[in-house]
C-alpha cells in the first residue's frame, strides 16, 4: 500500500504561519466539502468506514493522532503531528483515527458532498468488496 503524505509549503515570518491549500495544485482533487474535527476524546477512535469513489486529505491542526490505514491486505499506522502535512486517504481504503492527543483538531479536506451511498461502514463488507 502506497502511503501518500502532502507537505503543504508554509510562509511565515515572527507574526506566525500560513498554509494555503489549493485545488488540483498541492490538494490532488476538486474540493467539494470541508469539515473539521475537535474535543476529541484520547480512548474512543473514530471513522471505522472507507469509501468507494471519495478521497480525503487529513490534517492534524493542532496535537496529533494516529490513523490506520487497511486496504484489505496490509494495514499501516500513520502519525499526524504537523499541521502542514496531510495525510491523503484514497478510495477503498479502510481508516480509523484514534489516540488523540489533548486538544487536537483534524480537519479534512474531500472531494465530494457527503452521500451515505458512498460508505462502507461494515468491514467485512468493505472485503468482500475489494476481492
Amino acid at each position: 500500500m502506497e502511503i501518500v503524505k502532502i507537505d503543504f509549503p508554509v510562509i511565515g515570518d515572527e507574526r506566525g504561519s500560513l498554509v494555503a491549500l489549493e485545488q488540483l495544485k498541492n490538494i490532488p482533487f476538486e474540493i467539494k466539502r470541508v469539515y473539521y474535527m475537535y474535543d476529541l476524546q484520547n480512548d474512543l477512535a473514530r471513522g471505522f468506514h472507507a469509501h468507494k469513489e471519495l478521497q480525503q486529505i487529513l490534517i492534524c491542526l493542532n496535537g496529533s493522532c494516529k490513523v490506520l490505514l487497511d486496504n484489505g491486505k496490509e494495514k499501516q499506522v500513520i502519525l499526524l503531528d504537523k499541521p502542514n502535512s496531510g495525510l491523503l486517504i484514497d478510495t477503498m481504503i479502510w481508516h480509523e483515527m484514534f489516540e488523540f492527543s489533548d486538544n487536537c483538531s483534524l480537519i479534512v479536506i474531500a472531494s465530494d458532498y457527503y452521500n451515505e451511498d458512498d460508505y462502507y461502514r461494515n468491514y467485512e463488507a468493505f472485503l468482500e468488496a475489494i476481492k
